[in-house]
Formats: C-alpha cells, sequence, structure tokens
C-alpha cells in the first residue's frame, strides 16, 4: 500500500513489514500499541535452572531419608548379630537351671575360662565372689539374650 505524499513527490513504499501487520492483533507474540499488555518472553534457561535446583533439592532430601533408614536397618541388623553371638555364648555357658523369658541372670567366668550363667547377682555374694563377673543378662522371648550391664567380648 503506497501513500501519496504533498507536493506531487513519489509515493513511498510503506515501511511497516506486511508479515507484522494483522486484522488481530491479540494473536502478536508482542505489544502491538504503547497500551498493550506488557508481554515479556521467557527465559527457558532461568526457568528450566529454577525446575532442576527444586527437583535436586527434593531427591537430595528423600535420599538422605532412605540413607538415615538404611543406617538405621543396619544398626538393628548388628544388634541382632550382637545378639546372636552373645547368645551362643551363653548357652555354651554352664547353666544348672531352666532361664525363663524376661528373667534377668548373670553371666561369670570361672578362673579355668568357664563360662557360667548363675541367678545370683554380683552384689548378691558378698565380699568373696569366686567369679569373674562379665555381664548381667535378659532371656527375651525369642531365646536370644540381651546384655543389661557388663560387656561381653569378643572370644
Amino acid at each position: 500500500m503506497e501513500e501519496k505524499t504533498p507536493h506531487n513527490e513519489a509515493p513511498r513504499p510503506n515501511p511497516i513489514d506486511p508479515d507484522k501487520v494483522t486484522d488481530r492483533p491479540g494473536t502478536l507474540t508482542y505489544a502491538h500499541h504503547v497500551g498493550s499488555a506488557l508481554i515479556k518472553p521467557i527465559d527457558r534457561g532461568r526457568v528450566k535452572g529454577v525446575a532442576l535446583e527444586a527437583m535436586y533439592e527434593q531427591t537430595n532430601r528423600q535420599l538422605d531419608q532412605i540413607r538415615q533408614q538404611v543406617e538405621l536397618l543396619a544398626r538393628q541388623a548388628q544388634a541382632i548379630h550382637e545378639r546372636v553371638r552373645i547368645s551362643e555364648r551363653i548357652y555354651q555357658a554352664q547353666i544348672n537351671f531352666k532361664p525363663l523369658p524376661g528373667h534377668i541372670y548373670h553371666l561369670y567366668r570361672r578362673p579355668s575360662g568357664e563360662d557360667v550363667l548363675s541367678m545370683v547377682a554380683p552384689h548378691e555374694w558378698g565380699r568373696s565372689c569366686p567369679l569373674e563377673f562379665v555381664a548381667t543378662v535378659k532371656l527375651l522371648a525369642d531365646h536370644t539374650w540381651e546384655v543389661m550391664e557388663g560387656a561381653v567380648e569378643e572370644e
């Protein structure tokens, strides 16, 4: 579309690119006049960066929770392993009675190195205990032993 100019000058071409003209300005990807709503292009790199940061934070939190659960399970497995080891030692000791689950007993060592399970606590021996105190133990319902006091060392 050409404009007529005064003083019989040659018509000038329209400076607006025909691809930038529309009869439906609401479909344009940019503001088409001064009063139009501000249209900002999306910074795709920033959007992706924020999304990745949030994703890493969330997955790291979940991985930390799983690590804590694994550590707890490892400690529980170690405690069970320790109960089995102690139980094996106690069942190899001399026992002259039938231990009952839920009751507390005392493990001693004779000078010969043999272990003995007793119902007599260290303070009940009086001044002269003929045995070396090793540990106070409790028989659990699964017939493993829990150390209540003292320490049952590795053999």
